[in-house]
């Protein structure tokens, strides 16, 4: 396939990864898009990946049926394309017009309105000008296999003793026998949607963690597991006794904007991508993986609010909330101690007393299989955790194949299998039993008791390559330009808004905090050698001409690695929603 061979046709490069939780909020944007235009349009995503793991084709494979990606996937394994046009950040969208012009650069999630205004100029543009070639796209879906399973995501246990699964690219929860095999019942249509219901009418759309209620708590509420809907953006509630299903909390709205006031009525709340939930301080609390923060939702009083994290991602510690995590993912409570698998930062971390610890993990562009003592042990981008009964605790070292254990008496992780396709989840039964919810594998798997080793392996760094940066002043410029038919809202104070902070810290002698400008001076300390710039910035617009107008807002946060050097750029420019005209095809 080439992009002459695509003349006649809008193209929207989508350049992604699939570990990135604001890459797959773009593949859900993207669909409804790709129906209204299929004529005119062809989405072609460019796989550059992040992890290790990531570049291996047949867990890319996966991941496009996991995600249900409908159109071709390009491997860029090796970053060339990525390169070529300029990508920043994860998720990227590059449009290329009929005539083979690259016209629009979009970083970061949320442009589904502009970037249909954009394809209805430019196709109007093109059909009056006898450019635009209509036709059936060059996508043909492969056939999946008829598993009982397809891509579970995480496992409970129920008070019978049975499993309750989440199946995630089914769309449902199904019910497995204490065998962890023998289906009982499924709950759910097995078709993408958020209508509730009993089981057999209910649905859900790329459903993940799950949590009983205290049975005090069910009692009240009229329902036993709270299921975290992801891609909904809801929590749902479930009975066991009937298999009804009814949403507890969310609207079906993605989060854009911090809420007003600490708390808020569940059911007017707009969540970002709920991944997993645990019962941890008489409350849900939720990993709320599309904005890296936790979430609480109280089921009896029906409402919710920001438990831990302010949306950056990174990895800081200490009081609450005012930490910063990264794609939350895996959540399990033991005691006092709420267990956290933050995936992008590939770490454990966890709670007590209000603050926020880290046992294993470095930060966004480190990750490895390393045992050993815990500050230098590393994990590959885990999404489940699990606390055992000796106090230990276990973790579905997803994208190293792996279960890990870590020892907070003698801090130091191990390995306790290996060679697993994608564990998603760890689940101890009440009977000392550990599942393992072998994702990729489409199964759940039994471990055998006491085999824990010790892995040398590997240490890896991010394949994104690192932007050179001058020591001394620099210039930060957030590009921004509104999208077709919208302009500047100030209508409430400032339209626009720019967080600037850096890990580590010591990399800003200036420059860091917020302000309202999307220019800004930072002073860079020549005696740290890199780093991360932590840019958040956003933009409120609304219509531009119509009575009506409706206000939009635009949001990004980049976590930008970069390197201190002599002679290098003095400025560093992100496009926040460009839209600029490239000089060539």
């Amino acid at each position: 396939m080439t992009l002459e061979s695509l003349r006649g046709r809008c193209v929207v490069l989508d350049f992604w990864t699939f570990c990135c939780i604001n890459c797959l909020h773009v593949l859900d944007e993207l669909r409804p898009l790709e129906e209204r235009y299929g004529d005119a349009l062809v989405v072609i995503g460019v796989h550059s990946p992040k992890f290790e793991h990531e570049r291996d084709p047949q867990a890319l494979a996966a991941a496009v049926e996991r995600y249900g990606v409908s159109h071709p996937v390009l491997d860029d394994a090796d970053m060339v394309m990525w390169q070529q046009y300029a990508a920043r950040a994860w998720p990227t969208l590059a449009v290329i017009d009929p005539a083979g012009y690259l016209v629009a650069s979009m970083a970061g999630e949320g442009h589904a309105e502009g970037l249909s205004r954009l394809l209805d100029e430019l196709i109007a543009e093109h059909e009056a000008a006898g450019t635009l070639r209509r036709g059936d796209g060059p996508y043909v879906p492969p056939t999946a296999p008829d598993t009982t399973l397809r891509f579970p995501g995480k496992a409970v246990e129920l008070p019978s003793g049975h499993v309750l699964v989440s199946d995630s690219a089914r769309h449902s929860l199904v019910e497995l026998a204490a065998d962890a095999e023998t289906v009982l019942r499924r709950i759910g249509t097995g078709d993408r949607g958020r209508s509730d219901g009993p089981a057999d009418a209910a649905s859900f759309s790329e459903p993940q963690g799950m949590c009983l209620l205290p049975a005090p708590v069910a009692e009240r509420t009229g329902y036993d597991v709270v299921v975290a809907d992801t891609v909904n953006h809801l929590l749902r509630g479930v009975s066991l006794a009937t298999g009804q299903v009814r949403t507890v909390a969310g609207t079906g709205r993605q989060w854009r904007a911090a809420p007003d006031g600490p708390e808020q009525d569940a059911l007017a709340a707009d969540l970002s991508s709920p991944w997993d939930v645990a019962w941890y301080d008489d409350r849900i609390v939720i990993a709320m993986a599309g904005i890296h923060q936790l979430w609480w939702f109280d089921p009896a009083r029906g409402t919710a609010g920001v438990y831990a994290g302010t949306t950056v991602e990174a990895l800081r510690d200490g009081p609450l909330p005012d930490v910063w995590l990264a794609q939350p993912s895996g959540l399990a409570a033991a005691g006092d101690r709420l267990w956290i698998a933050d995936s992008e930062t590939s770490a454990l971390r966890w709670i007590a007393d209000g603050v926020l610890h880290t046992a294993v993990g470095q930060g966004l562009f480190d990750f490895g299989h390393v045992d050993g003592p815990a500050k230098t042990a590393l994990l590959q981008h885990p999404l489940g955790v699990a606390a055992s009964p000796d106090g230990s605790v276990l973790v579905a070292d997803t994208y190293n194949g792996a279960v890990r254990r870590f020892d907070p008496q003698t801090q130091t992780v191990s390995t306790v299998d290996s060679g697993l396709a994608e564990p998603s989840d760890v689940l101890v039964t009440s009977d000392g039993s550990v599942l393992v919810v072998e994702s990729a594998a489409h199964r759940l798997t039994r471990l055998a008791p006491g085999a824990v080793r010790t892995v040398a392996g590997e240490r890896h760094r991010v394949e994104r390559p690192p932007s050179p940066l001058a020591p001394g002043e620099v210039t930060l410029d957030i590009v921004f330009t509104p999208a077709p038919g919208q302009k500047l809202d100030d209508t409430y104070g400032p339209s626009t808004r720019l967080e600037v902070s850096a890990s580590p810290p010591e990399l800003l002698l200036a420059g860091e905090g917020v302000g309202t400008e999307l220019s800004r001076r930072l002073v860079v300390n020549p005696a740290v050698t890199s780093g991360v710039l932590q840019v958040v910035a956003q933009a409120a617009t609304c219509d531009s001409d119509v009575e009506h107008a409706a206000c939009h807002l635009t949001r990004q946060d980049w976590g930008v690695p970069v390197v201190v050097e002599q002679g290098a750029p003095v400025r560093v420019p992100l496009v926040l929603r460009g839209l600029d005209d490239a000089a060539g095809p």
